[in-house]
């Protein structure tokens, strides 16, 4: 898919909870093998939300970060759209609250977006066509996720906490990169999901990789560059959804993509699966390092299941918003670790009856 109108991205910017836990820490307490969670899923440890964090918060510290770098007022952004899978109301918009808190309202379009893990990528997309359309000069789409694990689950050891936001407006000199295509790969492949008023989400573990995940990022990939006649060798980056740190260099090795051009943007080591925010956090890590006329693959993954895949050619002015927010890599190294009963607190696990 192609706008007839060129759009791109004017502002970035991420939030990630300081506080970490170990994946050491999460095998002590359920008496797993650890090993197969660093050596063979690629994991070391997760960001965790604090008490007083939520998808919410975490989206509005995200949204003012990528004003910052678009130098614009929140004012002037005409819609607002936050892909979650874990909003801290079932019934009333996180969309709302981010749109209010950078004093876009009260004319502004705002919605929560869901489609698992893709949420944030759709997101980016609806922006891409509002904007495209005319209907809006800028547009905010945000990617966060306060992730929900079964405790003693295999997903307990990489749910984490994220968010990451792009201010979406003209491709004029003001972009920093340009939207050059995306497409989407979407079928009914149920290997995730949560049933209303459960509190947490259950998976079909063979579905997982094949016919999920892969399929859906492979082929999304593939028909990308097969509509914009560009071929694997042409990408500078490459961004994929991050389960965990294994999968992205999986998906690349099926394209052909050598591991270095991965490594820049996976963050699920250090972080975890940030859902919602996974892909584009990683996008995020790559614009804090990319340079003018390097392009960018970005494909994310979102059980149920499908996949938006998006091609980014970076532009001259990027070097001087780099520095005008805080980047994925401060976030990723400011850290506080907890242990498991701090980690059941502030994820409320532990439910108290009064």
């Amino acid at each position: 898919m192609r706008t007839r109108v060129g759009v791109g991205i004017h502002g970035w910017g991420v939030y990630i909870p300081r506080y970490r836990i170990k994946v050491e820490e999460i095998a002590r307490i359920w008496g797993y093998d650890v090993n197969y969670y660093v050596k063979s899923l690629m994991l070391k440890e997760k960001a965790v939300a604090g008490i007083d964090e939520d998808v919410a918060t975490i989206a509005v510290e995200a949204a003012k970060n990528a004003l910052k770098r678009a130098s614009i007022e929140g004012s002037k952004v005409g819609a607002v759209y936050v892909g979650t899978e874990s909003k801290p109301y079932a019934v009333k918009p996180t969309a709302t609250i981010v749109a209010e808190a950078i004093g876009a309202t009260p004319h502004v379009l705002a919605a929560d977006i869901e489609f698992a893990c893709k949420a944030g990528t759709e997101a980016f997309q609806i922006c891409t066509g509002l904007v495209a359309s005319g209907m809006v000069e800028y547009a905010l789409a945000i990617g966060a996720d306060t992730a929900q694990a079964n405790p003693g689950d295999h997903l307990e050891f990489s749910a984490a906490s994220g968010g990451a936001a792009y201010v979406l407006g003209p491709d004029d000199s003001r972009a920093v990169a340009s939207i050059e295509g995306s497409v989407s790969y979407v079928t009914d492949t149920p290997d995730f999901w949560r049933r209303e008023l459960s509190p947490y989400p259950k998976h079909a573990e063979a579905f997982t990789g094949d016919p999920a995940y892969f399929r859906h990022v492979v082929n999304a990939a593939r028909e990308l560059m097969s509509q914009l006649g560009l071929r694997a060798s042409d990408f500078n980056y490459v961004v994929f959804h991050q389960p965990n740190g294994a999968f992205p260099l999986r998906a690349a090795a099926m394209l052909g993509i050598p591991k270095e051009k991965v490594l820049p943007g996976l963050l699920a080591p250090e972080i975890g699966n940030t859902y919602a925010a996974s892909s584009l956090l990683g996008l995020a890590a790559v614009l804090d390092v990319a340079k003018p006329g390097e392009r960018i693959l970005v494909v994310s993954y979102g059980s149920g299941a499908g996949s938006d895949a998006i091609s980014l050619i970076v532009k001259d002015g990027i070097e001087e918003r780099k520095n005008l927010a805080p980047t994925v890599r401060d976030y990723v190294n400011d850290k506080t670790y907890i242990d498991y009963g701090l980690y059941a607190r502030f994820r409320r696990i532990i439910r108290y009856v009064r």
